[in-house]
């Protein structure tokens, strides 16, 4: 009998056996991965220019309260933040620190080299050709590289916006672990990626299975989430039914973000996401949320006081249940290799 091929692509669902067995002492932990970004219009076209990075006070004053908390982030980083000097200059103190990691964050749009039109499709980078991927990567690399004395080994696409030579490129350019997987979101309506029917589970990607695949957490809640995937798909095929249900709290998606997610639903997507026996739960949000006035999450300082109450009530119930903080070298010390012995066939 032919063994199933899989060529390791982030687009397609993962083989039994790349999921991922992590050392029985790692626990249940949590991760935060914090998308490293400019401030744009979220509401304006893609482009190039009008963007700034003066965020700087609203990170310190997070990176305090994340250190003081326990929690060491992946600051996963895009390339105007890290060219800014002053940007630069504060998060590789955290880095020297060992407070915080580094990782790599690609918004097409504002990386070099700049060779493809800017638009609403080729703000993911993984449809770009393979080639752009692949020099508009290297780019970046290079320049973490050069303002922090190391390569990035963690990686995020912007918009989740991986393709299918992406896994391969991650590999070749040396990445550990990827994030970009939001399982239980389709963006194929607007020109990205379906990550439908993928796990919320880590597993091994690329054509090598070096890559660990880290998903970000999305749960559903409700009386009717046994039905999960299937059924949430259904009701948004029928237009209103999906916010019936979810206002009449029978099925709801909750991704792990204190990002347009009330606490108390996270804190339900929490304990949905233990019922699964998810060992690994991956909250993000981006950086300019840091400061008022730049998302639509935080506009004025009672939104920033809201945003840290939301934290203060999640990490207290990840304390109750028992889910302590994980950092990159964590995870990753706690994964057996994989590698070339189990390519597919």
């Amino acid at each position: 009998m032919t063994a199933p091929h899989h060529d390791g692509n982030l687009l397609a669902p993962p083989l039994p056996q790349d999921m991922i067995a992590l050392d029985p002492a790692f626990g249940t932990r949590f991760m935060l991965f914090v998308d490293t970004e400019e401030e744009f219009d979220w509401d304006a076209p893609f482009s190039r220019t009008g963007h700034g990075v003066s965020a700087l006070a609203g990170m310190a004053r997070g990176q305090a309260y994340f250190a003081a908390a326990g929690v060491k982030p992946v600051y996963v980083t895009d390339y105007p933040v890290v060219d800014d000097d002053a940007a630069a200059a504060m998060m590789g103190q955290w880095l020297a620190d060992g407070a915080a990691d580094i990782g790599a964050h690609l918004h097409p749009w504002v990386n070099p080299p700049h060779v493809e039109e800017v638009n609403a499709a080729n703000s993911y980078v993984g449809f770009l050709s393979e080639a752009v991927e692949r020099a508009k990567l290297e780019a970046l690399c290079t320049r973490i590289e050069q303002r922090f004395g190391r390569r990035p080994i963690a990686y995020r696409a912007g918009r989740y916006g991986v393709g299918p030579n992406s896994a391969r490129l991650l590999e070749e350019a040396g990445f550990r672990l990827d994030s970009s997987v939001r399982s239980r979101f389709d963006y194929s309506h607007q020109h990205g990626p379906d990550f439908n029917a993928l796990p919320q589970h880590p597993y091994w990607a690329g054509p090598g299975r070096t890559l660990f695949e880290l998903p970000l957490s999305t749960a559903f809640t409700g009386l009717l989430r046994g039905g999960g995937e299937r059924l949430y798909r259904a009701a948004q095929a029928m237009g209103p039914l999906a916010g019936a249900l979810s206002r009449a709290r029978m099925l709801s998606r909750v991704p792990l973000t204190p990002e347009g997610v009330p606490a108390h639903e996270a804190i339900m997507a929490i304990d949905a996401l233990l019922d699964e026996g998810v060992r690994v739960l991956n909250l993000s949000f981006h950086s300019p949320t840091l400061e008022p006035g730049h998302t639509p999450y935080v506009r004025d300082e009672a939104d920033r006081t809201a945003f840290y109450t939301w934290w203060d009530m999640i990490l207290n119930h990840m304390a109750r249940r028992g889910v302590m903080a994980a950092s990159l070298d964590q995870l990753l010390d706690a994964t057996p290799m994989r590698g070339q012995a189990c390519k597919a066939a």
